[in-house]
């Protein structure tokens, strides 16, 4: 009996022994299983970042060098100095009639067929909620709605200061939302489970509401209506987005363009405006301050709350007051020496801008403070002859301009039109912003916090800077505040805390890089300001899937991008592989490898952790580079016979040439014009030192506009570059010697250069 029993609990604790011994091998087993998912995760976040930060690192590159082209160009008349003003400057539209004729909404008609939403304004709270269904529905805004509505938000937000002040003893609670990137999906998902705007109801939207998503029209449609109609509890922040250059790369020039044909430009116009009179930040409870990117160690918030917001058009340039007058006086220059018998008024307006330097007649103290440079020192000009030239040049302006909003010519004018000098000249001045102003709003548009103490540049994304806990501490300390809420940035979850807690990012973009790659979220802040925070997914099919199936997605979507990025740098790669061979085996060891990708795309990611996804075929841990090159150019190209070099060249150079066709397309018509393509390439010939003439520039346009419609468009322009770089590899590779006429090289051979 005795020894039964004995048994039993021998084998009873036999039992649980091995029970436990199972227990923690499964626990062993599931935590390995979960680092590894986690790893893999953050390998695939790495990847997406690095390509994203690397994508706006190429556009501050792109515009930096127009910009130089620019600064570094004479033009040569007045039609060239127009050009150049409407191509490749941040010219604000300071004219009211400008602003008039691009907000022109009563001449456009409502067809009787159409079926989307009304407005009539004042909005009214049903007005609002009727485009967010609308809008769900798939249905599109009419254009003369949409710049009434652009109308009315700008006359909104010029009376606004540049740090809204919001408490919290009127509203219930204050919803913080970060960037939307054009997700529609995101907004209405937030109403849905938010609740709608209302005066208990109070929202901030932190920036970034355009690009990359395919809905960034509709957003702004919402989000300035909810602003019209609840003005003290419906606020917004500028992003980096909000910037018209910045847009050009990103998707939503594009996305106007193709919804509105007929009224985009007017309608991207007057975006641009609206753009820059946004607010910077957003402070709740003089405790909590809301702005899009971060801070700097120089960052004043007392500057920053008196500057003009509106003189900063793009953040991508600073084109500061100085740099306007010398600008100024090279355009003087050549406009005399365009007409030298009488020479042209330095005051003459161009492409609807005011004169770029200050005009004080019988003033000495301008004189010697520098500032006039740009003005003519003869006093041979008399009073009323002055007044009478900028009398003729604002009837040249004001007539130009009712042609091109297609009113009827004037022939005489009965009245005098008023103007002064000083005014005019004074304004253009104020135009201007200072380089201090300038990179207080890039600082606050473009930063990213990081763990270490200290400020540096933000060579990552190009813009702005790293900013550790130390300068949080410090601007908190200045300013008695609490903490920072700030957006700009994705995160896995949809937020997150650093710096003690003292910043905190939202991002509100579900799914931003892949289905299934983040969360959205919101924060929420009562009269305790302490932050509620509440995350979703807006797409419903990721919740059908498990974790792993989830990450495995998303994996291979950053995988695939990160090989097109690698196909697109086949060339440099090879040459970087040689380096390592020095014996020309054709084999490299998996380390060299590693090392050479790095070198080659500077996107700091742990090649040895990725290399198993991304080189299979190699033994005793060497790689022969040549069919790894290979296999890359099988994955990529199309179907179209089009050699593996030229595809390269085509994946890595695509962004910038779209943007390039976009910049040239100076009027967004979606046609390169045979005006805008010759005075384009004096402007880089003078650069290059390429010595062309008018007749051959209309030779090349016309070899390129290859349905001979009479000008370019996107398709005809990325073809004319494919088949340039086909015939240069295949001129390289030839055996035999190339013919070249020299008669005609400077004509056939331009793409050369």
């Amino acid at each position: 009996m005795g020894s039964g029993t004995s048994n039993q609990h021998h084998f009873a604790f036999q039992n649980a022994e091995r029970a436990l011994k199972a227990a923690a091998l499964i626990q062993r087993w599931y935590r390995r299983y979960v680092a590894r998912l986690e790893m893999r995760r953050r390998c695939t976040w790495s990847i997406f970042q690095s390509i994203e930060y690397a994508g706006q690192q190429d556009q501050v590159k792109l515009h930096d060098f127009f910009s130089y082209l620019v600064d570094h160009f004479t033009p040569s008349s007045h039609n060239e100095r127009d050009f150049l003003n409407r191509m490749f400057t941040e010219e604000r539209f300071p004219k009211d009639l400008e602003m008039e004729k691009c907000s022109d909404y009563d001449s456009i008609e409502v067809p009787d067929n159409y079926t989307g939403p009304h407005l009539s304004f004042p909005l009214l709270p049903d007005h609002a909620t009727a485009l967010v269904e609308a809008f769900r529905l798939k249905q599109q805004l009419h254009a003369r709605y949409v710049l009434n509505l652009l109308h009315e938000t700008r006359k909104h937000l010029i009376q606004l200061p540049n740090i809204n002040r919001l408490s919290t003893c009127y509203s219930e609670e204050i919803t913080v939302c970060g960037d939307l990137h054009g997700q529609l999906d995101d907004l209405i998902f937030i109403f849905y489970k938010n609740g709608l705007p209302s005066p208990e109801r109070a929202y901030v939207f932190n920036g970034d509401f355009v690009d990359r998503g395919k809905d960034s029209v509709e957003i702004l449609m919402i989000l300035f209506a909810f602003m019209l109609v609840y003005p003290k509890e419906f606020h917004l922040n500028r992003g980096n987005h909000e910037d018209h250059m910045v847009n050009l790369r990103y998707g939503f020039t594009k996305e106007v363009m193709y919804k509105y044909k007929i009224h985009g430009k007017k309608i991207l116009k007057t975006l641009q405006d609206v753009f820059c009179w946004l607010p910077l930040a957003t402070l709740v409870d003089e405790k909590v301050l809301i702005l899009h990117g971060g801070v700097s160690d120089m960052t004043d918030l007392e500057l920053l709350a008196k500057l003009d917001r509106h003189k900063i058009v793009s953040t991508l340039r600073c084109k500061t007051r100085k740099q306007s007058e010398k600008l100024a006086d090279g355009k003087r220059k050549a406009s005399q020496m365009s007409s030298p018998g009488r020479p042209t008024p330095w005051f003459l307006p161009m492409s609807g801008s005011l004169p770029s330097s200050p005009l004080h007649v019988g003033s000495h103290k301008a004189h010697k403070t520098g500032r006039s440079s740009s003005i003519p020192c003869s006093t041979s000009v008399d009073r009323k002859e002055l007044s009478q030239q900028v009398r003729r040049s604002v009837d040249l302006e004001l007539e130009r301009c009712r042609q091109q909003a297609g009113f009827p010519v004037i022939r005489e004018k009965k009245e005098p039109v008023l103007f002064t000098a000083e005014v005019d000249s004074d304004a253009e001045q104020l135009l201007q912003p200072t380089q201090e102003e300038w990179k207080q709003v890039v600082d606050i548009l473009w930063s990213d916090p990081m763990a270490q103490e200290g400020c540096k540049a933000n060579t990552v994304r190009g813009g702005g800077c790293y900013f550790g806990p130390n300068v949080t501490e410090q601007l908190l300390q200045k300013y008695n505040l609490r903490f920072l809420i700030r957006s700009h940035e994705c995160k896995p979850e949809g937020y997150e805390f650093c710096h003690n807690r003292k910043v905190l990012t939202i991002f509100s973009a579900s799914n931003y890089y892949e289905v299934g790659s983040n969360r959205g979220a919101y924060v929420k802040l009562g009269p305790a300001l302490t932050p509620h925070i509440v995350q979703y997914q807006a797409n419903k099919a990721t919740h059908m899937l498990t974790t792993r199936q989830r990450i495995s997605r998303v994996e291979e979507s950053a995988l695939r991008a990160l090989r097109e990025k690698l196909f697109a740098h086949s060339s440099d790669l090879l040459s970087e592989f040689k380096k390592h061979d020095a014996d020309k085996t054709g084999l490299i060891t998996l380390s060299d490898w590693a090392t050479a990708v790095e070198s080659v795309l500077h996107l700091g990611l742990p090649w040895r952790m990725l290399r198993p996804q991304l080189v299979s075929s190699s033994t005793e841990n060497v790689l022969e580079y040549t069919s790894w090159l290979e296999n890359l150019a099988k994955e990529q190209l199309s179907h179209e016979n089009i050699q593996s070099s030229v595809l390269e060249t085509l994946y890595r150079n695509r962004s910038n040439l779209e943007i390039v066709f976009r910049i040239l397309d100076s009027d967004h018509s979606g046609f390169i014009s045979l005006d805008e393509f010759r005075q384009t390439w004096k402007l880089f010939s003078s650069h290059m030192n390429i010595d062309i003439t008018d007749d051959c520039i209309c030779d090349l346009a016309r070899s390129i506009d290859f349905n001979k419609d009479g000008r370019i468009d996107i398709n005809e322009f990325l073809e004319a570059f494919r088949l340039v770089e086909q015939s240069c590899s295949e001129g390289n590779t030839s055996d035999g010697p190339q013919t070249t006429n020299t008669d005609d090289s400077s004509c056939s051979r331009p793409g050369a250069h």
